[in-house]
C-alpha cells in the first residue's frame, strides 16, 4: 500500500471528470502531477501540485484550477482541500486514514512496502569487481555495501536483479601478481624473496607460496620465467578470488555472477563487439587531439582505431586499440556490457571508484550504440573513506602491506556497523569512518540510535507480554486504533506512511542511503515519543489496567518496528532484539 500513490489516483479521478465536464481543456498530459508530502506540516498531510504543472497548457491561471479541483476531491479519507498560495492545494486527511496504516503495515509484514514498480524489469549491478591481486581494501568496503544495498532495494521495489562481479584478470596486474607469488614460492623454499619495487609486498600472499611449494616442490626454482608465468598468474588469480568471496561474505555481501575478462580474449568476442561498432559507422582510424593542458612527455601524434564515442555524448572519440595491434583497456570492457545487453538485461548500473569519473561518458556511450539506446546504464561513482580512530587517521595494516583491508574494518566496528554507516552519506560525498564515533552510544551515532528504537520496540513487546497482554500480529490488528488520537502518535503513524513512497523514490534514483537517512528519522520520532511519555504518561506504549488500549499503542509500536526491519533488510543489517 502506497498510500501517497492511492491519492494521486484519486487526484487524476477528478482531474478526469474536470476534464469531461469541460472545467479542463482535453488531451493534457497528467504524468508530472503529484502528491506528496507538504514543506510544512502545518499546511496538511499531502499537497498536490497540479493547478501549478496544468495551468500553462490549459491556458487557465493556477487558482481557478485548484479551486475546481478542491470541489471534486469528495472522498472519505480527505478532510479539507485547501487552496494555498498561487495555486498548490493541501489535503488533510481523517484519523481513520493513519489508523488503517497501521494496520496496513503490521498485516503486511516484511512486505509493507514492497513495490510492483519495477514490473521484472531485469537490472544488472555489476559492483566492487576489484583487482584480484590482494584482500580487499576500506575503498572496495563502501562500493559492496552501496551495490549489495541498491540491488536489495531494487529487489525490493520489483526488478529482477542480478549482482554480478567483474574480474580484471585481463591485465599486467595480474602478471605482477604471479611474481609476486613466485617470490612468496621461493620464501617457501627456503629462499630470501626477492620483493623488488613493483611487486605487490603483503603477506597475503606467504600462503599462496606454501601452497604452490605442496603443488610443484621446488620443481620451479631454476626455471625460466616464461616457463611458470602463465600456471602461476591462474593459480594466485584464483587464490586471491577465494580471499575476495571470503571478504565478500564477512561484510555479507553475495554475489550470483562472476565475469572473468581474461575470458573475452582469444574467443572473438571483443572482435565481434567492435564489428557490431563498425557495423554502425562508429570505428574510424585517425588521430586524436592532444590532451589540454600540459603534454605528457610520451605524447606522440598517431594514427589508431578508434570509437565514434562523441556520437552517443562523449567529449571526444576514444582508442579502442594500441599501435602494437593490441587491444586498449576499453575494448574488452565494450565487449563486456554487449555480452550483458546480450544476456537480456532491461537496465545496467555499473558501480566504480572516484577515479573513474572519466570513464562515464565513454562507456555510457558504447552502451547506448550496442543496444540502439534500448538499455540505459548508470554509474555510480564511490567517493574516499578516510579512516580516523578518535579524530586521527589510522594506521595502514601490515598484512596488506599498503592500505587498510575490509577485514580489518569488519572485524573491529562489525559488518552491521560498517554497512550502516557507509550507506549515511551519498555515494559521491566522502566518507569519515571513526572506528571510536561509529561505535558510541549517542543520538551522533546513526546505527546505534536505530538499532536503539528497534530494541525498545522489542522492549515494549516482552513487557506487554509479561503483563499478560496479547501482542501477537493476529490481536494488534483486531485493536480499537481510535485510542491512537494524540497528534504525536499520528505524526509517527504519518511516517509509518511514507515508507513505501521512500522505496519507490529511492529505487528510482539509484539511493539506497535514502533508506538509512529514513530510518534514522523514524527512530527518532519513536524515541521523541517514549520521552513524551516519562512526563506524560497517557503516552505510554504499555498503560496499567487498560488492555485495549494498550495494544493499540503497541500496534502502533510494532508498525514502526516492521519498517525499521524492513528498512535494514535493504541495507542488509540485523535489527537489533536488545542493547548490550
Amino acid at each position: 500500500m502506497n498510500l501517497f500513490t492511492d491519492l494521486r489516483g484519486r487526484v487524476l479521478d477528478a482531474l478526469d471528470q474536470m476534464t469531461q465536464a469541460g472545467e479542463l481543456p482535453a488531451g493534457l498530459d497528467f504524468a508530472n502531477v503529484t502528491v506528496e508530502p507538504p514543506r510544512d506540516p502545518a499546511h496538511g498531510d499531502m499537497a498536490t501540485n497540479a493547478a501549478m504543472v496544468l495551468a500553462k497548457p490549459a491556458g487557465m491561471k493556477p487558482r481557478d484550477i485548484a479551486e475546481k479541483l478542491a470541489a471534486r476531491l469528495t472522498d472519505d479519507r480527505i478532510t479539507s482541500a485547501e487552496v494555498a498560495g498561487p495555486g498548490f492545494l493541501n489535503l488533510r486527511l481523517g484519523a481513520s486514514v493513519w489508523h488503517e496504516v497501521i494496520g496496513r503495515a503490521i498485516g503486511a509484514g516484511a512486505d509493507y512496502g514492497r513495490s510492483t514498480m519495477g514490473a521484472g524489469q531485469k537490472v544488472n549491478v555489476e559492483f566492487v569487481s576489484a583487482n584480484p591481486t590482494g584482500p580487499m581494501h576500506v575503498g572496495h568496503v563502501r562500493g559492496a555495501v552501496f551495490g549489495d544495498a541498491l540491488a536489495n532495494l531494487l529487489a525490493f521495489s520489483g526488478h529482477e536483479v542480478t549482482r554480478e562481479y567483474y574480474i580484471n584478470d585481463g591485465g599486467a596486474q595480474v602478471d605482477v601478481l604471479a611474481r609476486s607469488a613466485y617470490e612468496r614460492y621461493r620464501e617457501a623454499n627456503g629462499l630470501e624473496p626477492a620483493i623488488r619495487e613493483g611487486l605487490y609486498p603483503g603477506d597475503y600472499l606467504i600462503p599462496v607460496g606454501e601452497a604452490l611449494k605442496e603443488k610443484y616442490g621446488d620443481s620451479l626454482l631454476d626455471r625460466p620465467e616464461e616457463d611458470w608465468l602463465a600456471d602461476l598468474r591462474d593459480f594466485a588469480t584464483e587464490a586471491m578470488m577465494g580471499m575476495i568471496r571470503q571478504d565478500l561474505a564477512a561484510l555479507g555481501v553475495r554475489m550470483d555472477v562472476y565475469s572473468s575478462e581474461k575470458a573475452l580474449y582469444g574467443t572473438g568476442r571483443i572482435e565481434a563487439a567492435i564489428a557490431r561498432l563498425e557495423s554502425m559507422g562508429l570505428i574510424y582510424r585517425g588521430v586524436l587531439e592532444p590532451p589540454k593542458g600540459k603534454l605528457p612527455e610520451d605524447w606522440e601524434e598517431r594514427e589508431q582505431l578508434l570509437f565514434r564515442s562523441t556520437a552517443h555524448g562523449d567529449d571526444v572519440d576514444r582508442p579502442i586499440q594500441k599501435s602494437d595491434g593490441s587491444w586498449t583497456y576499453f575494448a574488452p570492457d565494450i565487449a563486456y556490457h554487449w555480452d550483458k545487453i546480450e544476456r537480456g538485461f532491461d537496465q545496467l548500473i555499473d558501480v566504480f571508484g572516484a577515479d573513474h569519473g572519466g570513464y562515464v561518458k565513454r562507456m555510457q556511450a558504447a552502451v547506448k550504440a550496442l543496444s540502439n539506446g534500448r538499455v540505459p546504464l548508470d554509474i555510480k561513482l564511490i567517493q574516499l573513506v578516510k579512516l580516523f580512530r578518535n579524530g586521527e587517521p589510522f594506521k595502514m595494516s601490515k598484512r596488506a602491506g599498503t592500505f587498510v583491508t575490509l577485514r580489518d574494518v569488519v572485524e573491529q566496528a562489525g559488518a552491521d556497523v560498517t554497512r550502516f554507516v557507509m550507506l549515511t552519506r551519498k555515494n559521491d560525498a566522502a566518507l569519515d569512518f571513526d572506528f571510536a564515533r561509529v561505535l558510541e552510544q549517542s543520538k551522533d551515532n546513526p546505527v546505534w540510535y536505530v538499532q536503539y528504537a528497534s530494541a525498545r520496540i522489542h522492549s515494549v513487546l516482552r513487557r506487554a507480554t509479561e503483563a499478560g497482554i496479547d501482542v501477537s500480529d493476529s490481536s494488534l490488528l483486531s485493536a480499537d486504533l481510535s485510542r491512537i488520537s494524540h497528534p504525536v502518535e499520528l505524526d509517527l503513524a504519518r511516517k509509518v506512511a511514507e515508507w513505501p513512497r521512500l522505496v519507490e523514490h529511492a529505487a528510482r534514483a539509484h539511493e539506497p542511503h535514502r533508506v538509512a537517512f529514513f530510518l534514522y528519522e523514524i527512530a527518532s520520532d519513536l524515541h521523541s515519543l517514549w520521552n513524551r511519555g516519562n512526563d506524560d504518561t497517557s503516552l505510554r506504549f504499555v498503560q496499567d489496567g487498560d488492555s485495549d488500549t494498550t495494544r493499540a499503542k503497541i500496534a502502533l509500536v510494532r508498525a514502526v518496528g516492521v519498517v525499521i526491519s524492513s528498512g535494514f533488510g535493504i541495507l542488509g543489517v540485523t535489527p537489533a532484539e536488545e542493547m548490550r
